[in-house]
């Protein structure tokens, strides 16, 4: 699956909860931002080939620490909490807010992040949100569109000019669908990190 990467070398390092509990490491770390059932968590197990590494929750929302993920002491993939979830609390949506701004404000190994959506929707108001910030902070855009096995072929072919437009994607952005039942969506997303992430660190 993964030409470079030992996928079999992966450890869940921390949940962290604040600045001071982020690991102190150089590598370079990939973020993994969605709205709350969008799917991140099976993404996660499907790409590094495990089946609960990431706790899948069928409660959205459940995710509310920033899950650490060191693969192959080569990079860090970091899930940060799920968005957009309304059943929570002002207080609990304001504080999981503070949690992931922090860290993509002040994280310097922070390379990249990659935005999940659900291929069967148009994106919310939060994941435009966060898209913006994207394209403020990063050089390019990088977007999976997850639960992509749901849709036709034409569905998903429409879909995704959807979502290109909602989020305004510009050219060199990066728009894939994904699907936690295909072995060639995982191959994609690893082809994305061994050649626009680790590429540059050679």
């Amino acid at each position: 699956m993964s030409a470079r990467v030992n996928i079999h070398n992966v450890k869940l390092v921390i949940s962290a909860v604040k600045k001071s509990q982020y690991p102190n490491t150089g590598m370079p770390e990939i973020a993994l931002a969605g709205r709350s059932n969008v799917g991140k968590s099976s993404l996660i197990n499907k790409v590094l080939n495990r089946k609960s590494l990431a706790r899948v929750s069928g409660t959205p929302g459940k995710t509310v620490t920033i899950n650490f993920y060191n693969v192959d002491n080569q990079l860090m993939l970091v899930d940060l909490p799920g968005y957009g979830y309304a059943s929570r609390s002002k207080k609990e949506i304001a504080s999981w807010g503070e949690m992931i701004n922090g860290y993509l404000e002040s994280r310097p190994q922070l390379c990249q992040v990659v935005q999940l959506v659900d291929s069967r929707h148009k994106p919310s108001a939060e994941d435009i949100a966060m898209q913006e910030w994207i394209q403020e902070c990063c050089a390019y855009s990088v977007v999976f569109a997850t639960k992509s096995d749901k849709l036709s072929k034409k569905q998903l072919e429409e879909n995704l000019e959807m979502i290109t437009d909602a989020l305004a994607l510009r050219e060199g952005d990066i728009l894939i669908p994904f699907s936690v039942k295909s072995n060639e969506s995982a191959a994609h997303f690893w082809e994305y990190i061994e050649g626009c992430v680790l590429e540059e660190e050679t």
